[in-house]
C-alpha cells in the first residue's frame, strides 16, 4: 500500500495541541475520542496551562514531548497556529491536522494566514489537512483512532469516506452509526490547500480492505488530474461522490448556445460520468449506494425480478427501476409453473411476483429461491411489508437463505413498517444484504450498480488525433486578435473547420447582387443568402437570412432585402458582405459546441440543434479530451436519438461520421486554446455524411488588455 498518508491513518504517536480539560470543548471531545474508541498508539496532550488532561501527563508545547509524533491534531485560535505549525517542523512532525478555523474560508487576512501555514508545512516537508476541519479516524482494529470531534465512532468496514464539510461529517458518522454502515477510514479535508480529493483517492486505491470510496465535495481542486486519476480507480473500485450546488453559479453572458446552455453542474455531470463516478443527489442516496456496493456481487446486467408481499410497492418499485434504465422482465414460463403451484391462486405470479399478504417466511424463502435460478433475472428486489402475525425478522432470516442458493446474483431487501425493522436489517447486514425502508432506493442502488457494471466492461480508449493544419487556424486566430475582434466571422469560422476536416457547405463572400447571381449559379440552386455583420450574433432573428432560392431573380431580391434590412433597423451595424451558401435539404440538424470552463477546461456539447435548441435543451455534454467511446455515448444520451437512428421509414443517419466530427472539434479546442466558445449550429447529418452550415468561434480576450469589435472583411 502507498504510505503517502500514513502518518495520518496509521501514526504511531499523536499529539493534541490544545488538549482541554473541560467537556463540550474541542480540545476535550478529540482527546476523549481517542482515549474512549482505543487508540493503539501513544497520545501526547498539549496543554501549556494543564499538568495532566484526561489523567495523562500533558505537555507546554510539542517540542517539549520526549518522544517521536507522527501526527498533531490542532485545535488552538487561529491567531496560535501559525507559530504551533512552527513548532510541529522543528519536532520533526510528519502530519498536521488543523481544525481550527478562520483561514481562506473567510477571505480577508484569513487568506493570507492560510498561505502562511501552507509556506510553513512545506518548508518542513510535513502533510497538512484542513485548516477548517473536523478530523479524521480509522476503525483498522490495529490503529482504532477517532481523532475527530464527532459524538459517535461508525462500525469498522470497508468504505472509506472523504467529506469537505466539518460540520457535515458529523451528520454522515451519526448515519452511520445508526444504520450500521461499516466505515473503513473517514477524513474530513477542509479548506484543502494540501491534502486534497485526488491525494485521498490515490491512497485509497492501494488499500485492499476499502472496497468503495465516498465523497462530499463542495469544490473541485485539479479537474485533469482527477479525470484519468479516477477513470482508472473506478475499474478497480466504485466512487461515488455528492457534490453540492448543483444550481448554475457564477453562470457568465454567453455569445453561443454552448455557452447558455452548459453550467458548472453540467461540466461535473459529464466529467463523472466519463470517469465511472457515480454521482448521488444526496447524503442518504449515497450511502444507498454503499450498502449496495459494499458485499454485493454486481448484476451481469439490467433485467430485474421483483418479489413482495403487497401489490402497491411492487408497483411503486416496477417504476422505479423502469425510469432508472432497469428491465422489469417477464419470467421463464417454468418459473411462473412451478411459482404458481407455491402460492394461492390470487397471487400473482408475473414480474413483479405478487405473493399476497398471507405469505410466510417460508414460502417467501421458497419464491425467492425459484426466481433467483431464471435465467433471464440478472437481480432481485425482494420488498416486504409486515402484516399481522408475520415478523421482520423471519422474512429477513428466509431472504438470507434463499440469496445463499445464488450468490453470484445481487439481491437487495426492502423492509418496510417499523416494528422488527432494527432487527431485521441487522440479520440482513450480516449476511452481507442490504436492507432499504423506501421501495425507490433500492431500485435506486441497483441501477447504480447495473450502470457501474457497464462502465467498467467499458474497453479502455484514448484520444484520437488527425492530420489537420494547425498553421492555417493560428493565421486565422492571430488576425482575428491582431485586429482586436473578440470573433471570428462566419467565414472564418467555417475555414477553421475546413482545416480540421469537417466538412462545411459550399458557400463564397459577395459583394454585390450580380457577383451573388454569379455564385449561386457556380454552386447550383437552391441557395441561401446571409448578411454577414460582426454585430450579429443571430442573424436569422434580425432578419438576415433568405433561404431556398430558386433562381437569379430570387437571388438579387434577397440580396437587396438583407442589406436594407439591416442598413434600416441597425443603421449601426457594419456590413461585411453578403454569404451566398448551397441550401441543403432533408438533413438532420444538429448542434456541435465547445464552451470553456476556467476550472473544467473545454465542455463540448452534442444535441439536436436548429432554431429551438435553447429552448428544448435536448443536450448531452462531456468534458474534453473526447474518446470515440465518449463521443458515441454523448451522441446515444439524447432524448431525441430516435430521430438520429431513423423514424417512419427514414434511414438512419451516419452516426460514424458524426463520432468523428465530435473528435475532430475536441482535438481543435486542444490544439487551440485562444478558443473561447464554439458553435455549429446547424450541423446537416445525412445516411452518408454531413456539413457544417452554420458556425461561431468566439475568442478568449489577452491577458490585460480589453478587447472590442473591429476590422474583419472590407465593408459592403
Amino acid at each position: 500500500m502507498s504510505a503517502t498518508l500514513d502518518m495520518f491513518f496509521r501514526p504511531a504517536s499523536i499529539a493534541v495541541i490544545g488538549a482541554s480539560r473541560r467537556p463540550g470543548t474541542l480540545g476535550y471531545q478529540i482527546l476523549d475520542n481517542l482515549i474512549r474508541h482505543g487508540y493503539q498508539g501513544v497520545v501526547y496532550p498539549v496543554n501549556p496551562h494543564a499538568p495532566f488532561v484526561h489523567s495523562i501527563p500533558a505537555y507546554p508545547s510539542v517540542t517539549a514531548i520526549p518522544g517521536p509524533v507522527d501526527l498533531a491534531v490542532v485545535v488552538v485560535p487561529k491567531e496560535v497556529v501559525l507559530e504551533v505549525a512552527e513548532q510541529c517542523g522543528q519536532k520533526g512532525v510528519r502530519g498536521v491536522v488543523v481544525i481550527s478555523a478562520g483561514f481562506r474560508e473567510v477571505g480577508g487576512e484569513g487568506v493570507a494566514r492560510e498561505e502562511a501555514l501552507v509556506e510553513i508545512v512545506r518548508r518542513y516537508g510535513m502533510r497538512l489537512v484542513g485548516p477548517n476541519c473536523m478530523g479524521l479516524l480509522n476503525t483498522d482494529p490495529g490503529v482504532s483512532m477517532n481523532a475527530t470531534f464527532a459524538p459517535t465512532m461508525p462500525p469498522p468496514g470497508s468504505t472509506s469516506f472523504l467529506s469537505q464539510s466539518g460540520a457535515l461529517g458529523v451528520t454522515i458518522l451519526d448515519y452511520a452509526h445508526e444504520y450500521g454502515i461499516g466505515i473503513r477510514q473517514f477524513i474530513s479535508v477542509g479548506n484543502k490547500p494540501d491534502v486534497s480529493g485526488n491525494d485521498l483517492l490515490e491512497y485509497w486505491e492501494d488499500d485492499p480492505h476499502t472496497r468503495v470510496i465516498l465523497m462530499y465535495l463542495e469544490s473541485f481542486g485539479n479537474p485533469k488530474h482527477f479525470i484519468p486519476l479516477a477513470r482508472r480507480i473506478s475499474r478497480k473500485k466504485p466512487i461515488a461522490v455528492v457534490k453540492s450546488g448543483r444550481t448554475s453559479a457564477g453562470a457568465r453572458a454567453a455569445s453561443s448556445h454552448t455557452g447558455a446552455l452548459a453550467g458548472a453542474d453540467l461540466a461535473i455531470d459529464a466529467l463523472l460520468a466519463q470517469c465511472g463516478v457515480l454521482r448521488a443527489g444526496s447524503i442518504q442516496e449515497l450511502f444507498d449506494l454503499a450498502m449496495a456496493f459494499e458485499h454485493l456481487p454486481l448484476p451481469k446486467g439490467n433485467r430485474v425480478a421483483i418479489l413482495t408481499n403487497a401489490g402497491g410497492p411492487g408497483i411503486i418499485m416496477a417504476d422505479a427501476c423502469e425510469s432508472h434504465g432497469l428491465e422489469v422482465v417477464e419470467l421463464s414460463p417454468h418459473i411462473q409453473a412451478r411459482l404458481r403451484r407455491v402460492f394461492p391462486a390470487e397471487a400473482s405470479v408475473r414480474n413483479p411476483v405478487d405473493m399476497i399478504a398471507s405469505a410466510t417466511g417460508e414460502r417467501y424463502q421458497v419464491a425467492l429461491s425459484i426466481v433467483l435460478q431464471d435465467p433471464k433475472v440478472d437481480a432481485v428486489l425482494a420488498a416486504f411489508v409486515p402484516p399481522l402475525g408475520i415478523r421482520q425478522t423471519d422474512i429477513a432470516a428466509s431472504i438470507v437463505a434463499a440469496a445463499g442458493t445464488c450468490r453470484e446474483k445481487p439481491v437487495l431487501a426492502v423492509l418496510m413498517g417499523r416494528e422488527g425493522l432494527p432487527e431485521g436489517r441487522a440479520e440482513l447486514k450480516e449476511a452481507g444484504i442490504p436492507a432499504y425502508i423506501f421501495p425507490e432506493s433500492a431500485a435506486r442502488a441497483l441501477a447504480a450498480m447495473n450502470r457501474y457494471r457497464a462502465w467498467r466492461e467499458r474497453p479502455p480508449a484514448e484520444p484520437e488525433h488527425f492530420p489537420v493544419q494547425v498553421r492555417k487556424v493560428e493565421e486565422i486566430l492571430e488576425r482575428a486578435r491582431g485586429a482586436g475582434r473578440p470573433r471570428l466571422t462566419e467565414v472564418e469560422a467555417l475555414k477553421v473547420l475546413q482545416a480540421y476536416g469537417i466538412p462545411t457547405v459550399p458557400f463564397r463572400v459577395v459583394h454585390s447582387e450580380e457577383d451573388a447571381v454569379e455564385a449561386a449559379l457556380e454552386m447550383r440552386f437552391p441557395v441561401v443568402v446571409k448578411i454577414l455583420s460582426p454585430d450579429l450574433v443571430h442573424k436569422t432573428d434580425a432578419g438576415g437570412v433568405v433561404v431556398d432560392l430558386r433562381s437569379p431573380e430570387e437571388v438579387r431580391e434577397a440580396y437587396r432585402s438583407v442589406v436594407d434590412r439591416i442598413r434600416s433597423s441597425m443603421p449601426q451595424a457594419r456590413i461585411q458582405g453578403v454569404l451566398v451558401e448551397r441550401y441543403l435539404r432533408d438533413g438532420r440538424e444538429v448542434i456541435l459546441g465547445m464552451a470553456r470552463d476556467p476550472k473544467f477546461g473545454p465542455i463540448l456539447m452534442f444535441g439536436l440543434g436548429g432554431i429551438y435548441v435553447e429552448a428544448l435543451q435536448d443536450v448531452a455534454f462531456r468534458v474534453h479530451p473526447l474518446t470515440r467511446l465518449d463521443a458515441r455515448e454523448m451522441i446515444r444520451s439524447i432524448r431525441g436519438f430516435g430521430v438520429l437512428e431513423g423514424i417512419r421509414g427514414d434511414p438512419p443517419a451516419d452516426l460514424a461520421h458524426l463520432e468523428e466530427v465530435l473528435l475532430r472539434v475536441s482535438q481543435l479546442v486542444e490544439e487551440h486554446d485562444e478558443i473561447a466558445e464554439l458553435d455549429i449550429n446547424p450541423f446537416l447529418l445525412f445516411p452518408e455524411g454531413g456539413v457544417a452550415v452554420d458556425a461561431r468561434i468566439s475568442l478568449e480576450p489577452p491577458v490585460g488588455r480589453e478587447t472590442g469589435v473591429s476590422g474583419g472583411l472590407p465593408t459592403h
